[in-house]
């Protein structure tokens, strides 16, 4: 083994989100703030003494790209910083403190796909926290028909209303805008990609769906 230890760089900010995704699942689940830890490897998945943390806040419109993006060149400066501690004797690690844990397991397709009788706030969360990668989906179905194609939704904002529409009900100029029902109001959506197609913004998407408003988003 080797001498002065084992240690690890984890995109969150232990002991808060152990596990495979916690940058998507601190997004997922409407975090303000994240970063990074270094720590000494142990038996345990993520359990070890803490070296360093260092904290950035997630903008409200941020999603996991631009997130990831800022944690790997926060990390990869503290990963260089860990290392000259380690070497010179000056690193004074710590246990993690109990009862913060959250965890944050490794995402599966059933994770992403949207239910539509959820809170605007929390869809529009799982979207972020999705995107770009695996993406948040939805199954959408034309009126009358059987069958369905999925689409991959990469940007979508909420407004909280009031109405009387079932969730997944989606409303379209056919133009401009995308609008979907859920529990409170209304996800407008920003940009998707409809299985075989390309990945669009809405007003391009509309170019060649101008019947979108036919079709329900299913659950």
């Amino acid at each position: 083994m080797p001498r002065l230890g084992t240690f690890n760089l984890h995109g969150s900010l232990l002991p808060k989100y152990r596990g495979a995704a916690p940058i998507n699942r601190a997004i997922m689940n409407g975090e303000t703030k994240t970063g990074v830890t270094t720590f000494f490897l142990n038996h345990e998945i993520d359990m070890g003494d803490i070296i360093d943390s260092r904290s950035i806040q997630i903008g409200e419109n941020e999603n996991v790209g631009s997130v990831y993006d800022r944690l790997m060149h926060l990390g990869a400066d503290m990963v260089i910083e860990t290392v000259k501690n380690i070497e010179n004797g000056t690193l004074q690690s710590k246990p993690q403190p109990e009862g913060e844990f959250i965890p944050a397991p490794k995402i599966f397709k059933e994770d992403c796909r949207i239910d539509w009788r959820q809170p605007g706030e929390r869809i529009v969360n799982l979207v972020r926290g999705l995107s770009p990668y695996p993406a948040a989906w939805t199954e959408m179905r034309k009126e009358g028909e059987t069958a369905s194609l999925t689409a991959k939704i990469y940007a979508a904002a909420f407004e909280g209303a009031a109405h009387n529409k079932a969730a997944g009900t989606v409303e379209s100029d056919g133009r401009t805008f995308i609008r979907v029902a859920c529990a409170d109001g209304w996800i407008t959506l920003g940009e998707l990609q409809i299985a075989g197609k390309k990945r669009l913004p809405v007003r391009e998407l509309l170019l060649g769906l101008r019947d979108i408003g036919q079709y329900r988003f299913q659950k």
